[in-house]
């Protein structure tokens, strides 16, 4: 059937029109870019303190576990930086910031791993490029004897404290009132944990 033109012309009028108007697209514009700028440091800020946060509980962890399993299999059981720790030849022969392993310490009395002989029981890849482990003294390892305590100095200064920084420092955070940055302390018998404060890092060294 065939509209005749004014029933044509009626139709079209009563046609919806979908869209933005230059005025609601501007609007919008406005408000993402106030929700960004508000946003984005948050984000930021949440994404560093977790890439320290995991560093320094994995460090916690790496600790943990050699000493309850030397206490479990009484025998020597070291951590230490590597330079390729997840190689099947990984040995001590890095920082902790090149990553570290976990192994089974048989080569007497030195902490460094016998690629041949000496079982490594987890493996962790090199830390976040943003993110820095500083120990005493330039400390790569701590060992445990088969009693379930610290070794002491066997190979070098062992790991008493390691600081996890990246660029913020040694500062209070935003809305917290601890650390940006975390300390690691061991205690010459081999028990470890990880404090937030301040102060706490301070003394230990603090931040490059």
């Amino acid at each position: 059937m065939t509209l005749a033109p004014a029933t044509y012309i009626s139709a079209m009028k009563t046609q919806s029109q979908k869209g933005f108007t230059l005025f609601e697209l501007l609007i919008t514009m406005l408000i993402v870019g106030v929700v960004m700028t508000l946003g984005l440091p948050n984000l930021t800020s949440f994404a560093q303190n977790s890439r320290v946060t995991t560093t320094a509980n994995d460090l916690l962890a790496s600790l943990y576990l050699a000493r309850s399993e030397a206490a479990r299999s009484k025998t020597n059981i070291t951590i230490c930086g590597s330079q390729s720790p997840m190689a099947a030849n990984a040995a001590c022969d890095g920082t902790f910031d090149d990553g570290w392993i976990v192994f089974v310490d048989s080569n007497l009395p030195a902490a460094v791993r016998d690629v041949v002989n000496e079982n490594v029981l987890k493996a962790y890849p090199a830390i976040d490029s943003e993110l820095d482990i500083v120990t005493n003294g330039g400390a790569t390892y701590f060992s445990f004897a088969g009693t379930g305590l610290g070794r002491g100095n066997i190979n070098g200064t062992a790991l008493q404290a390691a600081r996890i920084c990246d660029d913020r420092g040694n500062v209070t955070v935003v809305g917290d009132s601890d650390s940006a940055a975390r300390v690691l302390i061991i205690t010459p018998i081999g028990r470890a944990t990880v404090l937030r404060d301040v102060a706490q890092i301070t003394a230990q060294g603090g931040c490059p």
